[in-house]
């Protein structure tokens, strides 16, 4: 599923403070970036922010980080916090599978949000999918003890794949329905792809875990 060019974006707002490199997420220190100390939830594959742009202020005593890869998105997001004053949001422009495996420390993060990554169509390039066991496991890693992560998708093969996989990682408990809600206003979504699905009429799957608390 490709993307489209990021929006143009006013050159009057300054968005660097919001904009992280990986020099800047190793040592970890999420409270030097947000200066606070918050629980974290990461959001892999940030796109445009449209998550969060509307959920950061529904949970303002929450720091949120969004990873995503392609640099044009990032700079975007990061522009997006700037211009409505998100202070509990920071973005970071790069791989978020190498941060999470080689500088996240454990038990560290409150929840993990994947919603509509790219599916690789192809059978030969299942392999590029960024749900893979051991992605799942250092989500598992990550979390700390009754943290959550958050899967939603429209592409039904990628969602049972996923479930499959969770189910050999038996620390997780789950899943569990997340129920369609109406939303409150036209981009009350996750993100750009579950709004444009759910006006055409399409499927989505979305699924919850926890992981228990010792």
């Amino acid at each position: 599923m490709g993307r489209r060019a990021a929006p143009r974006m006013d050159p009057r707002i300054e968005y660097d403070d919001y904009l992280k490199s990986e020099d800047e997420l190793n040592p970890w220190q999420p409270e030097v970036w947000f200066g606070r100390q918050a629980p974290l939830e990461i959001e892999v594959g940030t796109g445009k922010g449209l998550f969060l742009r509307n959920f950061s202020p529904r949970q303002p005593e929450t720091n949120f980080l969004g990873m995503e890869i392609a640099a044009r998105y990032a700079r975007y997001a990061a522009y997006r916090a700037a211009k409505h004053s998100m202070e509990n949001v920071r973005i970071y422009s790069g791989d978020a599978l190498r941060i999470f495996r080689e500088v996240i420390p454990d038990a560290c993060v409150a929840g993990v949000h994947v919603y509509f990554p790219d599916p690789w169509w192809k059978a030969r390039h299942h392999k590029r999918r960024v749900l893979q066991r051991p992605f799942l496991l250092d989500i598992l890693r990550v979390l700390e003890p009754g943290g959550l992560f958050h899967f939603w998708t429209d592409v039904e093969p990628y969602f049972k794949n996923t479930l499959d996989l969770m189910k050999e990682i038996e620390a997780f408990d789950g899943p569990h329905e997340v129920p369609e809600r109406e939303p409150e206003h036209p981009l009350d979504y996750r993100t750009h792809r579950e709004r444009r699905v759910r006006l055409e009429g399409g499927m989505i799957y979305r699924s919850l875990y926890k992981k228990p608390v010792d």
